[in-house]
């Protein structure tokens, strides 16, 4: 539900900005309202999650996504729909971040937990693959209609976690880290925001602003974890080689691979002439193969690393984004089909290992921070990437060619990825 929501715009996009008097450079709000909350506060509710109770901050997301959700389908303006768009956000990381943490305690280390870990991943995937299908074919009515349906559904979901799901904590004494929350999250509120601003010009005083803000916030948080006895981020993780891969490797898809398939469906309506509903098709092939590899990657335990998973990921996004040149200029969707196959596979393999190593990568009381640490850092990447892929397809004034200067950038960034991933490897000890 959380992923359905976060792609709903992807197909929509175009009729929602012209309901909502929206501009071309302020559609970014529109797309990265969602990733913003996310960034805000997937850290903060996955350490609520650990010390107050994770079905407790899952069931409380589950019932906001689906207020909030039907609220963006009242929305007037561009900025009251942002707004709604951030609370949506903030909703589902009470969602993402709580529960991977539910899942570890369910699930003792093992083949259990390898495979309900790939079905999670699986999961990502076929929130993306369906979202975009269920908002188009409603839009067709109005695209309202969509939010106020995905709303209804997540309150539906929302019926069913008392019932299904087992209370689990991990208290670690202490206050409550506030200051460390608070810092945070108002750092990577201001760090989205000048992404999503520098679109129109990196140069201007708004952004460098809030860059710096987000710098000196970012500095602040620092300073205060590591005096504080109950850290919302234990910082000694930085120095674990799996934890920064997972980090890397989270950051990597949201900025390369999640980026660039977010704003394609609104660029092949731009530059195809495709309904949405065709779009959104082309994406549920995508994201169908994604749904596919992620629940068969269980398969590879014992024989490819959970790292090395994500290096052939990266790997098969960057050569399928490759097969793809061109296809936009020539007006020809049928080029762009072998592309989205391989590199569905790709993201079936990034989905399965992300979450593995996530919560492998930190202690097992801790679960809910390392999956709030690995979905910031992937909802970071998406935010900025999606401000990089619409400035770059938009700069020569010929989207045609700016599609295909995206999907370079995306590959680009897929090698580096993957190369950076490599890189991190636990040091074996004499």
């Amino acid at each position: 539900m959380a992923l359905m929501t976060y792609t709903a715009p992807a197909v929509i996009l175009p009729d929602t900005a012209a309901s909502l008097g929206t501009s071309l450079s302020a559609q970014a709000w529109l797309l990265n309202g969602t990733p913003l909350g996310l960034a805000a506060f997937l850290l903060v509710a996955g350490s609520l999650a650990d010390d107050h109770g994770r079905r407790r901050i899952f069931l409380s997301g589950t019932v906001a996504l689906g207020v909030t959700t039907a609220l963006g389908a009242l929305a007037t303006s561009t900025w009251l729909f942002t707004l709604a768009r951030v609370a949506q956000g903030a909703a589902s990381a009470a969602i993402l971040a709580t529960s991977l943490g539910l899942l570890v305690q369910a699930f003792p280390p093992g083949p259990g937990r390898v495979r309900a870990t790939g079905v999670w991943g699986a999961c990502v995937s076929a929130g993306i693959a369906v979202g975009p299908l269920i908002a188009g074919g409603i839009a067709t009515v109005d695209w309202r209609w969509a939010y106020a349906a995905l709303g209804l559904a997540a309150l539906v979901v929302a019926v069913f976690v008392p019932r299904t799901l087992t209370e689990s904590r991990a208290p670690r004494g202490g206050r409550p880290d506030l200051v460390g929350a608070l810092t945070l999250g108002l750092a990577m509120i201001a760090l989205v925001a000048a992404l999503t601003l520098g679109r129109d010009g990196w140069l201007r005083t708004p952004v460098g602003v809030l860059l710096a803000a987000a710098v000196v916030l970012t500095a602040a948080f620092v300073a205060v974890e590591r005096r504080t006895a109950a850290p919302l981020l234990d910082l000694g993780l930085l120095r674990r080689p799996p934890f920064l891969a997972a980090t890397a490797g989270a950051l990597f898809t949201g900025f390369s691979v999640i980026a660039l398939l977010s704003y394609l469906p609104a660029l092949l309506q731009h530059t195809l002439g495709m309904s949405a509903m065709n779009a959104a098709w082309l994406i549920f092939l995508w994201s169908g193969v994604s749904f596919a590899v992620a629940l068969q990657a269980r398969r590879l335990v014992g024989r490819v690393s959970a790292r090395h998973q994500l290096v052939v990921g990266f790997a098969l996004h960057a050569v399928a984004v490759l097969t793809m040149l061109g296809a936009a200029a020539a007006g020809s969707w049928l080029r762009l089909l072998p592309g989205l196959v391989v590199s569905g596979a790709g993201s079936g393999l990034l989905n399965a290992a992300l979450p593995l190593l996530a919560v492998e990568s930190v202690p097992a009381e801790r679960a809910a921070m390392g999956s709030g640490a690995n979905n910031t850092a992937r909802y970071i990447g998406s935010a900025a990437g999606v401000a990089l892929m619409i400035a770059v397809s938009t700069s020569s004034g010929d989207l045609g060619r700016g599609t295909d200067v995206a999907m370079v950038v995306s590959a680009g960034l897929a090698v580096l990825a993957a190369v950076s991933v490599l890189l991190l490897r636990e040091r074996r000890r004499n």
